[in-house]
């Protein structure tokens, strides 16, 4: 067989690590020579979205992704103090916060130490919302992942008890939460479903109708970053209240109707703030969260704070494929493509 190395191809070739974190999938692109300019990582950003938004299609989207694909940019930081900064990206844009893929980053800033010979285990990420501290923990078990716990900005309630009049649904009570992202956080009942024995696509179109009429009608102001002052998605729970030492599980539906197999590290700080602010759980208590794969994430208020807590997630990440992307530059398709609503979209392309 001829390998494909062998071949002469005018191409730009991606090297990227696919990890996933509780199913939940994220592809990690070294962009650290890419010679992206801005001196924030909110000007990173941007400009990553302006001149190199190509490379996140090319990652993400089909045929070299799927529709809920997932990635992390690596970035020059912004301040030397920082271990690593990074962009989040998904099939529609881009994140300010993403905690399944923090766990995924903290375990290769782990294992890259390692490789050099050094035993670090505490990291700072630079994402968009802000610094991330992180902690690896090692195994016992010299074959198993460490677990990787971060601590993410500050989490906090931006409401309690809103609510609209949502067509098909009635009169729907919710609370906004922010853990890195804003999210609309209810039981899945108050939209007259059942949370365990609802069909899953039922409960995606009941939240993705929810994030549309909010995002049509509300505004959700950050109370530094206008960047990041926008509703990213719906968190579907099992129950009102979260009990210590419980296990509760949650759906979130995110971006543009991704839905995210793990229980969402910024969804988990967000539901976090927002118990805290209603007095379910106290600085230390702990609690499993559980999202569509089953795999659990440990989540605990590290400490309060003026507006809301610092949140503490741990969760457990594994390698999947280190591989080159190809984008053959006469591919049709080499800065990816998503499928249409209908195939009349075809005609008006």
């Amino acid at each position: 067989m001829v390998s494909i190395n062998d071949l002469e191809l005018k191409a730009d070739r991606l090297s990227v690590i696919d990890m996933h974190t509780a199913g939940e999938p994220v592809r990690i692109y070294d962009a650290t020579l890419l010679g992206l300019p801005g001196e924030t990582i909110l000007e990173k950003r941007r400009a990553m979205g302006e001149r190199f938004d190509h490379l996140r299609r090319a990652m993400m989207l089909e045929p070299r992704g799927h529709a809920d694909m997932y990635g992390a940019i690596l970035v020059p930081p912004s301040d030397p103090a920082y271990d690593a900064a990074v962009l989040f990206t998904h099939v529609s844009g881009y994140s300010t916060m993403c905690g399944h893929a923090t766990v995924a980053l903290g375990r290769l800033l782990y294992d890259q130490a390692r490789l050099q010979g050094r035993s670090q285990t505490r990291f700072t990420l630079e994402c968009p919302c802000g610094p991330v501290a992180i902690e690896v923990t090692p195994d016992a078990d010299p074959a198993a992942a460490p677990s990787v716990r971060f601590e993410s900005v500050e989490s906090f309630a931006l409401s309690l008890d809103d609510s609209l009049e949502l067509e098909g649904f009635g009169h729907v009570q919710f609370d906004v939460g922010y853990g890195g992202a804003f999210y609309a956080i209810l039981p899945s009942s108050r939209l007259g479903l059942d949370f365990h024995q609802t069909p899953l696509e039922q409960l995606v179109d009941a939240a993705g109708k929810l994030v549309a009429e909010l995002r049509a009608t509300r505004s959700f102001r950050h109370p530094q970053e206008p960047d990041l002052s926008f509703l990213y998605g719906a968190i579907l729970t099992d129950g009102d209240h979260v009990t210590p030492g419980q296990l509760t599980h949650n759906l979130c539906w995110f971006g543009e109707a991704q839905i995210d197999r793990s229980p969402t590290g910024s969804g988990v700080s967000a539901r976090l703030a927002v118990a805290h602010a209603r007095g379910q759980i106290a600085p230390g208590d702990s609690i499993a969260f559980a999202g569509a794969s089953g795999q659990a994430f440990d989540g605990a208020v590290a400490r309060p704070t003026e507006r809301g807590v610092i949140a503490a997630v741990s969760g457990r990440a594994y390698y999947m494929a280190r591989s080159e992307l190809i984008l053959e530059t006469q591919d049709p398709f080499a800065q990816g493509f998503m499928l249409p609503a209908r195939f009349g979209d075809f005609l008006s392309a």
